[in-house]
């Protein structure tokens, strides 16, 4: 069976269907643990931005933490952070920090990633029910399930999964190096992909051999369409075009450019940590950026001569934005919301990120 957008779903051989998560409701963010006890806090009521942010850095230091934030974070948190990037990134970069505290501003399966690879930190987390659409499309059940009809393949898991789901995987990969992890499984060998369903195509298309795709996606890259993409580089027609793999035209556009005579030099498709990259390279004034709009900005502040305009303007994680600046203060000042992984799990998990970094 093909979808409309010409992913072909896995027959499921308990009979219940495709391998398709079912639609689970997705996180909420406002009315979370966090925001409640906010609603109680006297003191943060009464602080002002400036109050809040000069709090903030004064709790730093004295707590000997780092905060870290994702690209995707709202503008003051990142201008704040010690350190901007993907999740990856900057769990590995806290890794070879000495603070004592990692300040997680991101979602939490980010947090898990960092306390797996920083055993020695404690790891906090501003709300921690800042969740993942995507992560949250695949459960530990669910994979044991699918690899036990599938015992000799090997599992390939996003690094965007729960800290038990990479237990359960034989490899991590990152939205960069999916297409070299793909690769490097022996040929003869079946991929299980999971759990972004664009991302794994991606992957199946350029390593050029085939992937079982586990169905899952974000909600927010998902909603980025083909007509989005068609309509700006039209009305931008010098731009380039920077797209995420877990776009859900990903599909579509990748047969538009293996169909483009002359090639199509105008467009890449890159995670967000290949963005900055790209964009501090690359000469061109106008970028057209097909991801979760927190990202624009910081490349406006790496590039403030250049342009940047959103492939999808509401394309915005309202997960990544339940980290606020006064959740920032209170997680800093009480210590709370510590992220741990059990040791078991911790250990298998740091085993398949362990090979992923192998690979590059």
């Amino acid at each position: 069976m093909v979808e409309p957008n010409g992913l072909m779903h896995q027959p499921d051989p308990h009979g219940a269907g495709d391998f398709r998560p079912g639609r689970r409701p997705l996180p909420l963010v406002v009315t979370t643990e966090a925001s409640r006890a906010l609603d109680q806090d006297r003191e943060v009521a009464a602080m002002s931005r400036d109050a809040l942010l000069a709090g903030i850095d004064r709790l730093r230091h004295d707590r000997r933490a780092v905060i870290l934030a994702h690209n995707y974070q709202i503008p003051d948190i990142q201008d704040l952070a010690d350190l901007v990037g993907d999740s990856l990134e900057l769990s590995r970069e806290a890794a070879r920090t000495d603070a004592s505290v990692i300040a997680f501003c991101g979602v939490h399966f980010m947090a898990e990633t960092a306390a797996i690879l920083c055993p020695d930190k404690r790891v906090l987390i501003p709300d921690a029910e800042a969740g993942c659409s995507l992560a949250a499309s695949v459960t530990v059940d669910e994979l044991r399930r699918w690899r036990g009809e599938n015992p000799d393949a090997v599992v390939v898991a996003y690094v965007n999964t729960s800290a038990a789901v990479k237990a359960e995987a034989d490899i991590c990969c990152t939205s960069a190096n999916a297409v070299e992890i793909i690769k490097s499984i022996p040929a003869g060998r079946d991929v299980l992909f999971l759990p972004d369903s664009f991302l794994g195509l991606f992957g199946e298309r350029m390593a050029g051999r085939p992937v079982r795709l586990w169905l899952g996606e974000c909600h927010v890259h998902a909603g980025i369409t083909t007509q989005a993409v068609q309509q700006l580089l039209d009305r931008y027609p010098d731009a380039h075009l920077l797209l995420h793999p877990e776009s859900g035209c990903i599909n579509a556009y990748l047969s538009t450019l293996a169909q483009a005579d002359p090639p199509d030099e105008r467009t890449q498709i890159l995670g967000t940590g290949g963005m900055v990259r790209h964009v501090a390279t690359c000469i061109t004034p106008v970028h057209i950026i097909g991801t979760e709009v927190g990202l624009l900005h910081r490349l406006r502040k790496l590039a403030p001569t250049k342009q940047f305009v959103a492939l999808k303007e509401d394309a915005v994680c309202e997960y990544m934005k339940a980290i606020t600046l006064p959740k920032l203060y209170r997680c800093l000042r009480d210590l709370v919301y510590e992220v741990t992984v059990p040791d078991d799990i911790a250990h298998r998990a740091r085993q398949a990120v362990d090979r992923m970094l192998a690979v590059q």
